[in-house]
C-alpha cells in the first residue's frame, strides 16, 4: 500500500549509540516500522524501529486533549460536591471536536430527520454553507445548534450552491445523529399533500399509478397510463421465454428417465441369461459328482 508522508523532521542523534529520534506526519494506515527498515536501507546502514510514540491523532493532541485517570477523578469530584462541571466539561468532549477540520453545511430543521434515515441532501434542505467546497470533498452536516448530523460527500461547488434551486448537495457518507431527535418532517409539502388528496379520492393509484381521472399536470409528471404497456409485453415474453426453459428442462428429464428406465430392463436382462448360462454349466458337474458319491456308497455296502 502507498501512504503519504507529509513531514519527517530528525530530532536527536546520538553517535555512540547509533541512535536517532525524529517525527513524522504521516497519513493513516502507515507503517512506521517499515519506514524506519526503509530509511536504514536508503542511508546503506539498516535500521530498525525501537521505539514509538503516538503525539496525534486526527485533531486530538498531546498538549491539549490527554488527561489521566487522576484528572478524571479530581474533575469527578468537583462536579459531585461544587456542582461545577466546568473541569468535568474540559476533560469529556462533544464529538463535533473531531469534525472541525471539515467544511461545514447547515441544515434545516426540516430536512435533519431524512438525512438520519439515509436520504441524500437536498437543495431545499440547504441553509448556509462554506466557501471553497470542491465536488467529491467531505463535508460536515450540521444543525442550526452546532450539532453533526452526518458526514457527506459534495456533489455541488459552493458557486453552484448559490445559483441552484435544485438537485443534490451531498451524499450522505456517515450518519452521527440518531434517528428521530428532530421530528420527521418529509411528505408535508404542496404536491405531497396534493397527491395524497389525489389518493384519498382515487384520481391517481396507490402508489402512483395513474388512471383516466387524474389530472393533466399530475399525469405529466407520473406519466401517461399507455407508456407502462411495453413493460408488460416484457413481462409476457419473460414469461413465455420462462414456460419455453421450462417445457424444455421436463423433456430432457423425461427423456433422461426413459433411457435409464430403458438401460436397467436390458441390465436386468442381461443378468437373467448371464445366470441361466452360469446354472446350465455347473449342472453337469453336480449330476457327475452325485452319481460318482451313490457309486461310491453302493460299493461300501457291498
Amino acid at each position: 500500500r502507498i501512504r503519504t508522508i507529509y513531514s519527517s523532521k530528525l530530532i536527536e542523534y546520538d553517535q555512540d549509540r547509533h541512535l536517532g529520534v525524529f517525527h513524522v506526519s504521516c497519513e493513516a494506515g502507515t507503517y512506521i516500522r517499515t519506514l524506519c527498515v526503509h530509511l536504514g536501507l536508503v542511508l546503506g546502514v539498516g535500521g530498525h524501529m525501537q521505539e514509538l510514540r503516538r503525539v496525534r491523532s486526527g485533531v486530538l493532541c498531546e498538549a491539549d486533549n490527554m488527561v489521566t485517570m487522576h484528572d478524571v477523578l479530581d474533575a469527578q469530584y468537583q462536579y459531585d460536591t461544587y456542582k461545577d462541571e466546568s473541569y468535568l466539561r474540559r476533560i469529556v468532549r462533544p464529538l463535533e471536536v473531531l469534525l472541525t477540520t471539515y467544511k461545514r453545511i447547515v441544515v434545516k430543521d426540516s430536512s435533519v430527520n431524512a438525512i438520519c434515515y439515509g436520504a441524500k441532501f437536498m437543495i431545499p434542505g440547504l441553509l448556509r454553507f462554506a466557501d471553497d467546497i470542491d465536488v467529491g470533498e467531505e463535508v460536515v452536516l450540521m444543525t442550526t445548534k452546532g450539532e453533526a448530523i452526518a458526514v457527506g460527500i459534495a456533489q455541488m461547488t459552493t458557486a453552484v450552491m448559490a445559483t441552484c434551486d435544485h438537485g443534490v448537495v451531498a451524499k450522505i457518507k456517515r450518519v452521527i445523529m440518531e434517528r428521530d431527535t428532530y421530528p420527521r418532517r418529509w411528505g408535508l409539502g404542496p404536491m405531497a399533500q396534493k397527491v395524497k388528496g389525489l389518493v384519498k379520492d382515487g384520481k391517481i393509484g396507490k402508489y402512483g399509478k395513474v388512471n383516466e381521472s387524474t389530472p393533466a399536470d399530475v399525469s405529466a409528471l407520473y406519466g401517461k397510463e399507455g407508456e407502462s404497456k411495453p413493460l408488460v409485453e416484457e413481462v409476457k415474453e419473460a414469461e413465455d421465454e420462462e414456460d419455453e426453459e421450462a417445457n424444455e428442462v421436463a423433456r430432457k428429464k423425461a427423456k433422461k428417465e426413459k433411457k435409464e428406465k430403458k438401460e436397467k430392463k436390458h441390465k436386468h436382462k442381461r443378468d437373467a441369461d448371464e445366470a441361466a448360462v452360469a446354472e446350465a454349466g455347473e449342472s453337469p458337474e453336480k449330476k457327475k459328482k452325485k452319481k460318482k458319491k451313490k457309486a461310491k456308497d453302493t460299493s461300501d455296502e457291498e
